[in-house]
C-alpha cells in the first residue's frame, strides 16, 4: 500500500470514528468555539492587542499580516490543484451540524485546511515574538485545528498539512522580519 493510500484509509477510519461520536457538551462548545474563532474574529482580536502593545506589537501585528498573506496565497493555489471532497460531504457528524464556510470557490475544498494553516502562520509569529505568550498562543492554534476535524469539515491530513506549513511560514517570516 502507497503512503498517500495508507493516509487517505487512515483518515477515511479516523472520520467515521468521529462521525459516530458523541461528545460531552463541553467538547461541543469547545469545539465550535475555537472554530469559529478560526473563522476570523481571533484574528481581529489578535491585531487589535498587538496594536495596543506599542511599537514592538505593532512590528508583530506586521509580520502577522505578511504570514497570513504568504499562508492565503498559497491555500488558494493549493487548493485549486487538489480538489478533494470535505468528510461531511459523506455524512454529517452526529454530534454537530456545522457547514463549511463558502467565502471562496476554493472553500469547497478539504485540502489543506485554511483554519489550522492560518492559526499557526500567525500563532507562531506571536509565539515567538512574545516566549511568555506562546504556550496559550500555540493552544489555540491546536484548539481551532482539531476543531475542523471533530466537526468534520477536514480530515487528519488536511489539518495536519495545514498546521506544519503554517508553522513553517510563520517561522520563516519571525525570522525575516523580526529577528
Amino acid at each position: 500500500m502507497s503512503v498517500l493510500a495508507y493516509v487517505l484509509a487512515s483518515d477515511g477510519r479516523l472520520s467515521g470514528r468521529l462521525l459516530e461520536w458523541r461528545p460531552p457538551r463541553w467538547v461541543r462548545v469547545w469545539m465550535l468555539t475555537a472554530t469559529r474563532l478560526g473563522d476570523g474574529w481571533m484574528w481581529l482580536l489578535t491585531a487589535a492587542l498587538l496594536a495596543a502593545n506599542g511599537d514592538r506589537g505593532r512590528r508583530v501585528l506586521s509580520a502577522g499580516a505578511v504570514s497570513a498573506g504568504v499562508a492565503n496565497a498559497l491555500l488558494l493555489c493549493v487548493k485549486s490543484r487538489f480538489h478533494r471532497a470535505r468528510p461531511c460531504e459523506r455524512a454529517k457528524p452526529r454530534a454537530f451540524a456545522v457547514d463549511p464556510l463558502a467565502w471562496l470557490p476554493s472553500d469547497r475544498f478539504s485540502f489543506p485546511s485554511g483554519h489550522a494553516l492560518n492559526a499557526f502562520a500567525i500563532g507562531t509569529v506571536v509565539a515567538l515574538a512574545f516566549p511568555v505568550a506562546a504556550v496559550p498562543v500555540l493552544a489555540v492554534a491546536a484548539s481551532v485545528s482539531a476543531s475542523r476535524v471533530v466537526l468534520g469539515l477536514h480530515w487528519l491530513s488536511d489539518v495536519l498539512a495545514g498546521a506544519l506549513v503554517g508553522l513553517l511560514i510563520g517561522t520563516c517570516v519571525w525570522l525575516a522580519l523580526l529577528q
